[in-house]
């Protein structure tokens, strides 16, 4: 081989060298990940894609929840009932969900909470939350008496809050409470009950004469209350006598009468310690008292005369028991 063959040779050599140099340059210049084949992401990502479209968080839903509202929407009932029977304060609430109903009464510029939900909070006994199914929130009064009279307040514990007045008004009570002063009032109108104790002729009497050593026969008669009750009770002072056994010898006998009841206080073998005042009681509604006075045998006469011209008559002699 020639030495012209032999330039030739290493030429061509070089010339390659260099093309493969240039060619793997070329390569690495660019992105290293531009050779791989063009599907590949696309197989890798799709699962993946997918998990994320079921990881999305539903939007919240904004709606708000409706707020309570009271079923009367004229703010206006009538209610009549008698002095002596059971009252019902009414308070329908609609769509009350997870709020709480109260009732709360206003005297004498203070308030005093009755109820709490299904719970009471009343001193008073004859206070009680009755409720009704399905929204009826009654606050029910026992005995309702002229003490009963003035503004109560159904409250609802929304946002704002919202209250619903009722009125009880109680017949010849003169307090002046006036229905204009509130929005939406409920009246319920109440009478008296009667309490009389009497004598032997159905005449209600002041005092009575007893002899020492006989007995006190008390006649108290209850009228003019709608519902028959027998919870009649007897004072002597302020000591309760219907179950008293301390002293013996004391009976109380009552029977119910349409409208009302009639009950006897027995005291056998009367001492001048029984004489005093002695009161007949409809529950806590009504009541009535009598003086009684237990004398010896020559003061029962003095008694009887005296008695007599201070009536002007005989027609009370009945009531010295000689």
């Amino acid at each position: 081989m020639t030495r012209t063959t032999w330039l030739i040779f290493i030429g061509c050599v070089l010339l390659q060298v260099h093309c493969a140099v240039r060619q793997v340059l070329k390569t690495h210049s660019g992105d290293p990940f531009d050779s791989l084949p063009k599907n590949f992401w696309y197989e890798l990502s799709s699962p993946f894609t997918e998990s994320y479209d079921d990881l999305t968080e539903p939007e919240p839903n904004t709606t708000p929840d409706p707020l309570p509202f009271f079923e009367d929407h004229s703010n206006s009932t009538n209610v009549t009932t008698q002095l002596g029977s059971s009252v019902f304060l009414h308070c329908k609430v609609h769509d009350l969900r997870d709020r709480t109903v109260s009732w709360v009464r206003r005297k004498d510029n203070e308030f005093h909470l009755l109820t709490f939900g299904l719970h009471t909070y009343s001193s008073d006994s004859r206070y009680s939350l009755n409720y009704l199914h399905p929204n009826d929130w009654r606050l029910h009064i026992q005995f309702a008496n002229e003490r009963d009279e003035g503004f109560y307040e159904c409250q609802v514990s929304s946002h704002p809050p919202l209250v619903f007045y009722v009125l009880l008004n109680v017949v010849g009570n003169t307090s002046g409470v006036s229905a204009s002063d509130y929005p939406s009032i409920t009246y319920a109108r109440v009478k008296f009950p009667k309490v009389e104790i009497v004598d032997e002729r159905g005449d209600a009497i002041p005092d009575k004469f007893y002899k020492a050593g006989s007995t006190i026969e008390l006649k108290c008669v209850v009228s003019q209350v709608p519902q028959p009750s027998s919870y009649v009770t007897w004072k002597h002072g302020q000591r309760m006598l219907n179950y008293d056994t301390s002293r013996g010898g004391i009976s109380v006998k009552t029977d119910i009468q349409p409208g009302g009841a009639m009950s006897r206080l027995y005291i056998a073998n009367a001492n001048k310690q029984d004489s005093g005042n002695y009161t007949c009681s409809l529950a806590d509604v009504a009541s009535t008292t009598i003086a009684v006075h237990v004398l010896n045998g020559g003061l029962i006469k003095l008694a009887h005369i005296y008695y007599c011209k201070l009536n002007g008559t005989h027609k009370n002699r009945k009531n010295i028991q000689e």
